[in-house]
């Protein structure tokens, strides 16, 4: 499986294969490192070392760099070494064939891995794609893919992704450093850094425009027009899919990409990429390997999430795969929100891949408008697109704001807020898993924490303000009355109560110091408890 987005692609031709292939070499250990767990500003980036902070997670010797004497002497063989990795504890090669028994010899060695045929330059895509281009419908839909998700109120409360910074993982991003939707991006400094794994540079904006597409759902922004659920975030670009050819060299290459992310401090990846079969046969996956612990990619992203970021990625494209219907990895992750997609009426895309996992585990976690969606393209014009790749990046977005509007919250709460907040969170299923997630509900898990009951009060004792929450409001009338010990009625108001509006706060300053009976009608239940009024 390639990029999660439904297109009529026309490719180039596949690379011609050399003798030098790619190879990943593990090693046995990280003795004699010049680093220590005790001083991790000297390999992560302070944001790093606070975000763990915050979620009270440890730095580990699998957070330590390589032995660079390891890589060292690997390279005095001939071979080319390129990427090192901390998690798998070792570096990508480019070797002949013939030498590999020589590395597998050396002491410090676990084993190697073929990871790709070919030079690691090699490969690349140079046809276009062709895709409708609606502007009137699309301006309207951009609007309604936000509003679905409630992130229209997360905006307006100023949460657009200040502050946040997201890292996006693909297979390039045509366009985005010249057309104008993108250009402030750029004008304030919020690209904060790209980096090619595919082709070993830093150029990102040649090879495809899938990224593009799937960037514009969260950061491109056309006044009056288009908008991004977080057009003000900061981003990196990580290109990591090789849209030529598919061998588990992009899996190592995604798992570069999240140690870089880690180390970077990033809060958010999104991750529109899901791989079940190669190019190389011997490589694929069944789904009997769908248990997040099998696919390099995505223990990745398991361990991304262990480091404390949350962790977005599409659920796959093959719900009309009469061989494979399933997520692919790394959707089947645990702890990572993998998102299914919908069209605009709710309904299930008919090429959302569904669940569960090999283990048993529900697959999608959430979903979100992927039929239709309202991107734009390489050339800086609104159009629409289709496929989980544009679903992933509106919930990545609603993730980017929640994470601004609650700082102190870890990942985890923050994903499990986003479940929480599913319009089938009591009911969820293989097809829509949680449902469709929202801000506004989030956001009172976030506060207030999981409600058991339809109505609650706070404080009580009360000495100048009562709340009233609704555990599900639904912009109806609700009753509040207060009488006092001789049955009279002292007070009494009537007030809709939406999710922007709850809880509801009544002054009782003015109320007399003692005992009262408190009634609390809504269209879903009704309270009557004692409350005490004190100074």
């Amino acid at each position: 499986m390639r990029k999660l987005l439904t297109w009529v692609l026309i490719c180039g031709s596949l690379p011609v294969v050399s003798q030098s292939n790619r190879y990943f070499v593990f090693f046995k250990d990280k003795s004699n490192s010049v680093f220590s767990i005790s001083d991790p500003i000297k390999f992560l980036t302070q944001r790093s070392i606070d975000r763990r902070t915050k979620g009270g997670i440890a730095i580990g010797p699998d957070d330590l760099p390589v032995n660079v004497n390891y890589v060292n002497q690997i390279k005095l063989l001939g071979v080319k070494t390129f990427f090192t990795s901390k998690w798998w504890n070792g570096v990508l090669i480019q070797a002949d064939q013939s030498i590999i028994p020589t590395i597998n010899a050396l002491p410090f060695v676990a084993k190697t891995e073929f990871v790709a045929p070919g030079a690691i330059l090699q490969g690349g895509r140079t046809g276009t794609r062709d895709k409708s281009n609606q502007p009137d419908a699309v301006a309207q839909q951009s609007d309604f893919q936000l509003q679905q998700l409630a992130m229209d109120k997360m905006q307006q409360e100023g949460y657009r992704g200040e502050g946040i910074t997201i890292a996006q993982f693909d297979s390039g991003w045509q366009g985005v450093n010249l057309t104008a939707p993108f250009q402030p991006l750029f004008l304030e400094g919020r690209i904060k850094g790209v980096f090619n794994f595919v082709r070993n540079t830093n150029n990102v904006y040649s090879d495809d425009d899938h990224g593009t597409s799937v960037l514009s759902v969260m950061a491109a922004y056309v006044p009056g027009t288009f908008a991004g659920g977080t057009y003000k975030a900061n981003y990196y670009l990580f290109e990591t899919e090789d849209d030529a050819t598919e061998y588990r060299i992009e899996e190592y290459n995604w798992a570069f990409a999240a140690e870089k992310a880690d180390s970077l401090g990033v809060d958010v990846i999104n991750s529109s990429l899901g791989y079940s079969t190669f190019d190389d046969p011997s490589m694929n996956y069944t789904i009997f390997d769908l248990t997040g612990k099998k696919a390099v990619i995505s223990i990745a992203a398991r361990k991304a999430v262990e480091k404390g970021m949350v962790v977005v990625c599409s659920a796959g494209n093959e719900g009309n795969n009469n061989f494979w219907k399933f997520v692919a990895t790394p959707a089947d992750a645990d702890g990572v929100l993998a998102v299914g997609s919908i069209t605009s009426i709710g309904n299930k895309s008919s090429f959302s891949s569904i669940g569960p996992t090999a283990d048993q585990r529900l697959k999608p976690d959430v979903v979100a408008l992927g039929s239709g969606t309202a991107v734009i393209s390489a050339t800086g014009s609104l159009s629409s697109a289709s496929g989980t790749s544009l679903a992933s990046p509106l919930v990545a977005s609603l993730a980017a704001g929640l994470i601004q509007a609650f700082p102190n919250k870890s990942a985890s709460e923050i994903t499990q807020a986003i479940i929480q907040s599913g319009s089938l969170f009591s009911t969820p299923n293989n097809s829509l898993g949680h449902g469709i997630p929202n801000f506004e509900i989030a956001k009172s898990y976030l506060k207030y924490g999981v409600l058991e009951e339809d109505i609650s009060v706070f404080p009580n004792p009360v000495s100048r303000s009562l709340n009233i929450l609704l555990k599900a409001p639904s912009n109806g009338l609700i009753s509040v009355s207060i009488y006092n010990l001789l049955g009279q009625q002292i007070f009494q108001q009537a007030n809709s109560v939406s999710w922007e509006t709850n809880p509801i706060r009544y002054d009782l300053s003015l109320l007399s110091n003692g005992i009262y009976l408190l009634e609390v009608k809504s269209d879903k239940a009704t309270l009557v408890k004692k409350i005490a009024k004190t100074d």
